[in-house]
This record gives C-alpha cells, sequence and structure tokens, in this order.
C-alpha cells in the first residue's frame, strides 16, 4: 500500500491517509481481505503520530471500508455503497480542499478549471 501525506496540505493528515485508502479500495488496488499495516507500522512508516492512522482506520471502519478485530489486525472488506449524500459531502470536502490549495497557490479560476479538467480526463 502506498501512501503520501503532505505535511504542508490544508487537509489534516488523517483524512488524507483516510481518502487515499479509501481511493485504493474503490480502485481494487487493495482487494477485499487484504491485511492492512498495523496502526504503529503505518504510523512509523509515514512519520505520524499513532492516533492519527487509528482514526482514519476507525473513519474507514465505519464507513464500512475496513474491518479491525484485535488479534486479527485490520482488512479490507468489500467495497461499501455510498448514498448520495455521503458522495455529495465527500465532493464538497474534495472541492473545498482543492479551492484551498488553488488560492494558495495564487492560480487563477481558468487555470484551475482546466487543470481540474485534464486530472479528470486522465
Amino acid at each position: 500500500m502506498i501512501v503520501e501525506i503532505d505535511v504542508e496540505a490544508p487537509l489534516p493528515p488523517y483524512e488524507q491517509l483516510r481518502t487515499q485508502i479509501a481511493a485504493l479500495i474503490r480502485t481494487g488496488e487493495l482487494k477485499e481481505g487484504v491485511r492492512l499495516p498495523s496502526i504503529r507500522q503505518l504510523a512509523g512508516d509515514l512519520g505520524l503520530a499513532s492516533g492519527t492512522v487509528a482514526r482514519a482506520y476507525r473513519e474507514l471502519e465505519s464507513a464500512g471500508y475496513l474491518r479491525g478485530r484485535v488479534g486479527h489486525g485490520t482488512v479490507v472488506r468489500a467495497i461499501p455503497e455510498m448514498t448520495d449524500k455521503e458522495r455529495d459531502t465527500r465532493l464538497a470536502e474534495a472541492a473545498r480542499a482543492y479551492a484551498t490549495a488553488v488560492r494558495e497557490l495564487g492560480v487563477d479560476l481558468d487555470a484551475a478549471l482546466l487543470a481540474a479538467r485534464r486530472q479528470l480526463a486522465g
């Protein structure tokens, strides 16, 4: 599992981790039944606090992406169905994070939309 945390990003590290793991599950790069690294191991690998990784894992578990059992580790579950409300919420969060990054870069609206369209098309 390859994830990267950008400490300069406007999105908190736990949310970056949660988003990336969910995306890996949704795209099939992490398949059902795959065991994830322990909280301690992943925190050490990424240079994060254990609580940060634990929060991401908890949120993914409550959303149906993961199943954690003491002594058995954390494993990927089947891809959960996303409600329209969940999809809208996640889209708004992603848009907010993108808008923040665009403002920080000082990019104008046309350039930002062009960059987004290119990424969505590719």
